[in-house]
């Protein structure tokens, strides 16, 4: 059995993965509250903006702590297509789990639906990113653990849809993220601890691409689309916002009219 070493630059990559999954958490939920107060192309634009925030901050997340993720005896490598299918499972099937939340006129049906549709989505992320691996071994799993990472995953995204449905202050949804952030965190790592490597010893080289080629690039572009994400919904002005700013508008031509 390979050693496995899941923060190999010691606390980095756990706090930096547990901040990628809090901002676009925060990201998501402030979209879909925005999306909730609007209507039309509107409420549609805000959650596509809501399952892409999430999603891509899940991803970034789980590889930013595979980085920290090393086993004695081998190399790691990444098969590229699963990596980047696991990013659209993440993205597609978070989608439907804030659509269904979004569009969904019966809400408590509307958030299970869309929080077990968003978890499991999450969990296939996970486990999809995890067969990306590309090493000098066989990867087994304990199926109880990875049984207790699904229902954390569900549990997870359900509480966070529920948030997205409940929870209006920007404070509470910043506080609500950073719990989100902290259950996917939570997630990740009940999965990792699932994990047993048997090492086989060789010098063959890998197939696929190591972390620092692939990953790392990839994370570094996906954590800026969020970073911009959030200026762009920080400087977006909200639906009363705007109701304001057309009433001001309206009693100024009015005023205008009457003299």
């Amino acid at each position: 059995m390979g050693h496995l070493d899941h923060a190999a630059y010691g606390w980095l990559t756990p706090v930096l993965s547990y901040v990628m999954a809090s901002i676009g958490a925060a990201l998501g939920l402030r979209c879909t509250v925005r999306a909730l107060a609007a209507t039309g192309a509107v409420r549609r634009n805000w959650l596509l903006t809501a399952a892409s925030a999430i999603g891509t901050g899940i991803w970034t997340m789980h590889f930013v702590a595979m980085l920290g993720f090393d086993v004695t005896g081998t190399e790691i490598h990444y098969n590229v297509p699963l990596t980047i299918l696991s990013l659209l499972v993440a993205v597609l099937v978070v989608g439907a789990g804030v659509f269904a939340v979004g569009y969904g006129r019966a809400r408590g049906r509307s958030l299970v639906l869309g929080g077990l549709t968003t978890g499991l989505g999450v969990a296939s992320m996970h486990y999809l990113g995890m067969a990306a691996l590309r090493l000098h071994g066989e990867v087994s799993y304990d199926p109880l653990v990875v049984g207790l990472s699904v229902v954390i995953a569900v549990v997870a995204a359900t509480a966070a849809l529920w948030a997205a449905l409940n929870i209006k202050s920007p404070v509470a949804v910043a506080a609500a993220s950073l719990v989100m952030g902290a259950a996917v965190s939570s997630m990740h790592y009940t999965g990792m601890a699932a994990v047993a490597v048997s090492v086989s010893p060789s010098e063959a080289a890998l197939p696929g691409a190591t972390a620092m080629q692939f990953i790392f690039p990839l994370a570094v572009g996906l954590g800026s689309y969020l970073f911009i994400t959030a200026a762009f919904v920080a400087l977006s002005p909200t639906a009363d916002e705007r109701a304001a700013s057309a009433s001001a508008r309206h009693l100024g031509e009015h005023a205008a009219a009457a003299r």
